[in-house]
């Protein structure tokens, strides 16, 4: 019988893997159509209904495309569409959020520190808050639809704040900046599915019925294609965020994911502005080494870590089964004699400042709490300690392979 744990891992690798592929596919066809639009020409003899053109070299030929900016005059017998990539991209990262938060929740997702909810609630507020999301930036957007677009981005960034503040009162801090990603993303995508694609549905079917389609969809649709372009880097930064303690469990968390935005939109602007042949306004590139600077400035506060004084009893369910399953005591005591002089809230291996990860090792508490990682790390890999530095043995990692097993094997009888 396969090891669950190890079953579940490759569950996770699979899933982060296709969120991983289908995201690059999305983002650089998105990146790639914005720098095109950009950069189309007006050219003499092109068909009378064109908007513009552009001649481009790759892979050994060149290309000549044309872009009508309604529709041409019939639709033409092979069209490709661009959506399945920003599809694919949402549901295999709503996958992860499911198996890494919802699943893993009293770890990973509920910190009683911050605010100590049940995990049910927990998963309904994560849910309720990325449908909140599309509602509150669709509705900006019909308000402010003949407003000058950076009054409207202005008024989305309010709102990205306010929920940085929000999720950072609700979340652990890992969970709070991976779900103002989630919740970026989810507008992003809900813009292809809701708006991009009904619009050139509703085109294509004027084309099919011989009618002259409204130009208005076309600039509703690129308007949501703009948005998700500004929006894709402050995404990306986010969901990286909680491989980074100091990024997400500072105290000023909620104002780098803030800042993030800004620095999506300053590097953006250099990019799009270059592509439509406007200059080169290198003044963003100094903005953006400011923010960055601020950010780093601001994740030098001190960190969230579990307070020494924690005991078995905030552990919940799973992490009291672990502390109780046999052979607890003599892990916790390989785990402090291999691994928590890194893993402390003050390292004493020389050159960390910070434990690895944000993980803490230093009481039996939080040996429990991180029972998974200490398996899949020190027990069945040789992952940690990293080259053995601490010379943990191989009947060392067959005793928490034993333990980890017996709880498991403990919560099956339960």
């Amino acid at each position: 019988m396969y090891d669950a744990a190890v079953l579940w891992e490759w569950v996770e690798i699979a899933a982060r893997w296709t969120h991983v592929v289908t995201a690059i596919a999305w983002i650089g066809s998105s990146f790639y159509f914005i720098a095109l639009d950009l950069g189309l020409r007006k050219a003499e003899g092109m068909p009378a209904l064109a908007h513009g053109e552009e001649w481009q070299v790759h892979g050994g030929g060149f290309y000549h495309i044309t872009k009508y900016l309604v529709a041409p005059e019939r639709l033409p017998e092979h069209l490709t569409w661009f959506k399945w990539e920003s599809y694919a991209t949402w549901l295999s990262g709503f996958t992860m959020l499911i198996l890494v938060y919802y699943l893993g929740a009293e770890f990973y997702l509920v910190d009683p520190n911050v605010l100590d909810i049940q995990v049910w609630q927990a998963i309904a507020i994560s849910l309720a808050s990325l449908a909140f999301g599309w509602l509150a930036y669709d509705t900006l957007c019909k308000v402010f639809v003949k407003s000058n677009q950076t009054v409207l981005m202005v008024a989305l960034f309010v709102v990205l704040v306010g929920m940085s503040l929000f999720y950072t009162h609700v979340f652990s801090g890992r969970a709070a900046l991976l779900h103002l990603g989630a919740f970026t993303a989810t507008i992003m995508s809900a813009n292809v599915f809701m708006v991009i694609m009904p619009n050139q549905r509703i085109v294509v079917g004027d084309l099919k019925a011989g009618r002259t389609p409204d130009a208005k969809y076309g600039k509703i649709a690129k308007q949501r294609s703009t948005h998700n372009n500004y929006l894709t880097l402050p995404v990306l930064f986010l969901m990286l965020s909680n491989h980074y303690p100091l990024i997400f469990a500072t105290e000023w968390n909620w104002l780098i994911a803030s800042l993030v935005f800004l620095m999506g939109v300053t590097i953006r602007h250099w990019f799009n502005t270059k592509h439509a042949r406007k200059g080169n306004p290198h003044w963003t590139w100094a903005l953006t080494a400011a923010l960055f600077l601020a950010i780093a400035w601001l994740s030098t506060a001190p960190m969230r870590t579990i307070p020494p004084e924690e005991n078995q009893s905030s552990l919940g369910v799973q992490g009291l089964r672990y502390a109780s399953a046999p052979g607890f005591d003599q892990v916790a005591e390989i785990v402090a004699g291999r691994c928590s002089m890194c893993h402390a809230a003050e390292p004493a291996w020389e050159g960390l400042y910070w434990p690895p990860k944000g993980v803490v090792l230093e009481t039996p508490a939080q040996v429990a709490h991180e029972a998974r990682r200490i398996y899949m790390q020190a027990g069945l890999s040789h992952a940690m300690p990293p080259a053995n530095l601490s010379y943990m043995e191989q009947s060392e990692r067959d005793a928490i392979m034993r333990w980890f097993r017996a709880a498991g094997a403990a919560g099956i009888e339960g």
